[in-house]
């Protein structure tokens, strides 16, 4: 199974464009995808691929029920697809999963139990069988180093990292050399940066120079996503991916847009071809 977790230090670099735009890519290969959003922001893959109308609703159930194990069906009822892709919508309450998490842990540990917070989402995978029943597994977290982020790497263990080519994105790149080793130590497990994706690459010579410094330090970088600003916020207007907008909303095809398309499904296959994710 290919599972990894979108992440970047920096926010509003195409972290969850890419992560819904990869997902289509690899249902329309035929392979059985599910994304988990764990992003409670409007501007996350549930927006983007048109899912989670409940997200606001208390008594609805969710993924943090199930983390904290209070769920109110079975897992399978909280999925939604869109574009063949299976998605587990972000919720409200993930805003509020940190505390959640907390009592539940202060809880078991009353009653003598052993309950590690970080490992509730990697639990529940397990006990829904979502290794065995998908292809590839992405998980979308918030840019922020905190629960939701170390769930999602005990259940992945790899990271995807989107990078803009400036000095905010050169920060980001920075900040892996210490977040990678930080993460395996205090999670105890092996974690892989399976590749760095330059988006809205426009050739500069600072961003080449940034560029040649990230491959210095032995990072892959598989392709380079150029600049395609009216590409992108049209797939946000209308809440589709890429694959969708140009065929249902684009009058008439544009080679440079078929040739990003072209590139996202290069990179799907890149990973595919050199991954296999621990189950």
């Amino acid at each position: 199974m290919l599972a990894y977790t979108t992440y970047s230090e920096a926010g509003g670099v195409g972290k969850s464009t890419l992560a819904a735009n990869l997902a289509v890519s690899d249902a329309r290969a035929g392979r059985k995808v599910l994304v988990m959003d764990l992003d409670p922001q409007e501007a996350s893959v549930s927006y983007l691929l048109d899912v989670g109308d409940y997200r606001s609703d208390a008594q609805a159930d969710s993924l943090v029920r199930h983390m904290v194990e209070r769920e109110r069906g079975p897992f399978e009822d909280l999925i939604e697809t869109s574009e063949g892709v299976d998605v587990v919508p972000a919720h409200n309450s993930l805003e509020q999963l940190d505390r959640h998490l907390n009592r539940r842990e202060e809880e078991a540990n009353d009653f003598g139990e052993n309950w590690n917070r970080n490992v509730q989402l990697l639990r529940v995978l397990r006990e829904n069988d979502i290794h065995e029943t998908y292809d590839t597994l992405i998980v979308d977290p918030p840019a922020t180093a905190d629960v939701k982020l170390y769930n999602a790497i005990h259940a992945t263990r790899a990271l995807l990292v989107p990078f803009e080519p400036s000095g905010k994105g050169r920060k980001s790149v920075d900040g892996l050399e210490e977040l990678v080793p930080g993460l395996e130590e205090n999670l105890n497990i092996n974690v892989g940066v399976l590749a760095i994706v330059p988006n809205r690459f426009k050739g500069t010579n600072d961003q080449q120079d940034m560029l040649a410094d990230i491959k210095k330090r032995e990072y892959d970088i598989p392709v380079v996503l150029n600049e395609r600003g009216s590409l992108f916020e049209g797939c946000w207007r209308q809440q589709c991916s890429a694959f969708k907008y140009i065929e249902e909303y684009r009058s008439r095809r544009r080679d440079y847009e078929l040739e990003t398309l072209e590139r996202i499904d290069s990179l799907a296959d890149h990973l595919r071809e050199t991954v296999e994710a621990p189950a």
